[in-house]
């Protein structure tokens, strides 16, 4: 509620919130598919569509660029990938980065294999990303990659400037604006020697990344968490302190996202859910065993379709509680 104190500048408050990207999203749509949603009246459009963000179902089937648009949509694009994949986890088994890589199309057609790759280095610390990964291990390391990719990348820069023996005074500290550029400049001879050293003074390594935070126009994790993490070795590779942020519980509270980890493979209220939607399908005409149904269950999200806007259809058709978008997957 502080946020819309007379205190709080309109201009600043607008800003934080992104209120004008989605009421421009929200225009954009509409107009793009205007006889299909004025027939449910523009009040309950909108009404619809801001309730969506609000629960995190907005993000399903869009294109990448709309879901890193905004730190609220890659949150709660996790959010919704660990609600509709975290069985995965339950059941055990090891998956691939091209495996992982189909689930996230499934809920976002174009991502990029890139992120996948990067969050598989964590994971793995750059050893060996062929390796099959746990749905815990991953989740926590493709939230950090994901939320917070632009900051990591401008320690990576850092990080390979410090390896190639610069003093910390001549290192260039990127901005927000200047990550892209120099990452696609960046030489291949860094990487390889990176592989050969066992890393970077800690100490070192904090100073900088300090002087990057200062900088930074995007979100970075906590400053704090950083120092306790760099404070507690001597030298630190780039990949081991990424692995270190993403199991930091204060960062994951902080982008607030996912449980803690030992409840992450625990969702009742979507439990209850699958409950439900088994227990329909057995009954069902069509199915002929509680096997067909749990069969059909896996298949369901599959079948979804990607096109862009399919998830509005199914707003419009159901209340949107923050529950239900694996099951009207499901369903339809």
């Amino acid at each position: 509620m502080s946020r819309l104190s007379a205190a709080v500048p309109a201009q600043r408050y607008l800003a934080d919130s992104q209120v004008l990207f989605y009421l421009n999203d929200a225009v954009t749509q509409l107009l793009e598919h205007k006889d299909e949603y004025t027939q449910f009246g523009l009040v309950r459009y909108f009404a619809e569509y801001f309730s969506s963000v609000k629960n995190s179902n907005h993000v399903l089937f869009r294109e990448f660029n709309y879901i890193r648009a905004t730190q609220h949509n890659r949150a709660s694009f996790i959010r919704v990938f660990w609600r509709c994949f975290r069985q995965i986890g339950k059941s055990g088994e090891l998956l691939s980065v091209l495996e992982y890589r189909s689930l996230l199309q499934l809920l976002c057609p174009d991502f990029p294999l890139e992120v996948v790759q990067s969050t598989a280095r964590i994971v793995l610390m750059d050893d060996a990303t062929d390796c099959l990964m746990s749905f815990t291990d991953f989740i926590y390391a493709f939230q950090l990659q994901l939320y917070y990719q632009e900051f990591l990348d401008g320690v990576l820069l850092i990080y390979q400037d410090l390896l190639a023996g610069k003093s910390p005074n001549t290192v260039i500290v990127p901005t927000s604006t200047s990550v892209e550029q120099l990452l696609s400049a960046a030489a291949e001879e860094n990487e390889k020697e990176e592989r050969q050293q066992d890393g970077v003074e800690s100490s070192t390594l904090s100073q900088c990344v300090d002087a990057l935070c200062e900088r930074f126009k995007c979100s970075h994790p906590s400053t704090a968490c950083m120092k306790e993490i760099l404070e507690q070795t001597d030298k630190v590779s780039y990949f081991s302190f990424l692995m270190s942020l993403s199991k930091h519980e204060s960062i994951n509270q902080t982008i607030g996202a996912l449980p803690s980890k030992a409840e992450v493979l625990i969702d009742p209220e979507m439990d209850q859910e699958l409950d439900k939607l088994i227990a329909q399908i057995s009954v069902s005409p069509s199915s002929n065993s509680s096997g067909s149904a749990v069969g059909a269950l896996k298949e369901a999200p599959r079948r979804a379709s990607p096109r862009r806007n399919v998830h509005h259809r199914r707003r419009m058709e159901v209340e949107s509680d923050g529950s239900t978008e694996e099951t009207d997957s499901s369903e339809n």
